[in-house]
């Protein structure tokens, strides 16, 4: 995805749009994209509600919108309130639910921009693949395209006043789905929120109805391979030798693709000096809200104590996927014998991580140690258990409590002592 520099939590997404709204307009057209269930609708009702009679919303999805004349009804009711106000906030939910909407959407900036009215637009949709190809088509050079996030731990406590550690644990344990949280008390019943609310919709709305897959079978059976393989460095072969109906390893890679689009799974890079030809090396999957893991897997969620590996998998595949949430690029690294977990890159600095659950032994630091030996531009962080941070410090190698990493990221990573 080309969103890198553009993906925001829930408040940090409101608060660029309050500023972008302060513009003169008729500016850019923001379309909103991100995964289901994060709360685009209620951040465009909260910007309604804080804009009062400047805002106009409609949903796309709403059975009036299925009726003939709708959308021009729309505008000139948008017209007629400009009479009565000095700027008009047009917020249009689900927008690629309109037939030929990017074209319309078009035709009406262009006429905003022929009057110079006083209007901005503010477009939402579930799916990156309708609003990204839709866009770019019609809409070239008159919009800007950003992501609201899945919900980092922060957030969660944020809005449901949860205590700093049960936040971090349910990010880890059931993911950061704010609609899942009045059920993770029942477990029966938030499995089928995910499954009914998050999975299905956007595997059966938002891919296969936009997207060129002719193996919708193949497609669900590559999303479960990467539920039960996070944080895993996974070839096309050996994900091909997985699936019950192999398919070519171009359709795995195109699948792969199809899933980071609908915000589910990013296969994540290896980093080199040099660019990579496509799929010539092994993407290591992270899943990108561990409640996806939760739902899907069959094994339900580990226990620390019983499956300290699989556990260990979980709490890396957290905190990759709270990097890529946070606009993060985020990649790998590995020469034999050396492999390092994370490489990021972004407004966080430059970081090499490794995440270690359980006992840190020197051996688990080598691929640190060569990786900034080869890259000194980046700077080495260890992500541990929270006991194990003062038993670190004689490596001479920054350490954070992955809790904390996954509560605020690396900026109170610990340097190293003499």
């Amino acid at each position: 995805m080309d969103d890198t520099l553009f993906r925001f939590d829930y408040h940090g997404c409101l608060e660029v749009l309050l500023r972008r709204i302060e513009e003169p307009a008729p500016s850019r057209i923001q379309l909103l994209t991100g995964p289901r269930q994060v709360g685009k609708t209620t951040l465009l009702l909260e910007l309604a509600g804080s804009l009062g009679d400047r805002a106009i919303y409609a949903a796309a999805d709403s059975p009036e919108a299925s009726l003939p004349g709708h959308w021009e009804r729309m505008w000139a009711k948008v017209d007629a309130m400009l009479n009565r106000t000095e700027r008009i906030v047009v917020l249009l939910d689900e927008v690629h639910r309109l037939p030929d909407w990017a074209a319309r959407l078009k035709a009406e900036w262009d006429r905003l921009r022929r009057t110079a009215a006083n209007i901005h637009v503010i477009a939402t949709g579930s799916s990156a693949l309708d609003l990204t190809w839709g866009s770019h088509e019609s809409l070239a050079g008159r919009f800007e395209r950003l992501t609201l996030s899945h919900w980092s731990a922060a957030a969660l406590a944020a809005r449901f006043g949860l205590p700093k550690d049960e936040a971090v644990m349910l990010a880890v344990q059931k993911g950061t789905y704010p609609g899942g949280m009045p059920l993770v008390g029942d477990p029966a019943r938030w499995t089928a929120y995910v499954r009914d609310a998050v999975v299905e919709p956007a595997i059966s709305r938002d891919i296969l109805e936009l997207a060129d897959v002719r193996r919708p079978g193949l497609l669900r059976q590559v999303f479960a391979a990467c539920t039960v393989s996070p944080a895993q460095i996974l070839s096309l072969q050996k994900m091909q030798g997985r699936l019950r109906d192999p398919g070519a390893l171009e359709t795995i890679a195109h699948y792969l693709h199809l899933l980071e689009e609908a915000y589910l799974v990013s296969a994540l890079d290896k980093h080199s000096g040099q660019p990579l030809r496509r799929r010539a090396a092994p993407p290591k999957l992270v899943v990108l809200n561990n409640a996806l893991l939760a739902a899907m897997d069959p094994r339900g969620i580990p226990d620390a104590g019983t499956e300290p590996a699989r556990f260990g998998a979980w709490v890396e595949n957290a905190c990759l996927a709270y990097a890529w949430n946070a606009g993060q690029q985020v990649r790998y690294w590995r020469r034999e014998p050396f492999e390092v977990d994370a490489v990021l890159e972004g407004s966080w600095g430059r970081w090499a991580l490794e995440v270690k659950t359980g006992m840190v032994e020197s051996e688990d630091l080598r691929g640190l140690a060569e990786f900034t030996r080869l890259h000194p531009d980046y700077s080495p962080l260890l992500l541990c258990d929270p006991e194990q941070t003062g038993t670190t410090v004689r490596w001479s190698i920054p350490t954070l409590s992955w809790p904390e990493f996954l509560w605020s990221g690396p900026a109170a990573a610990t340097p190293p002592q003499s």
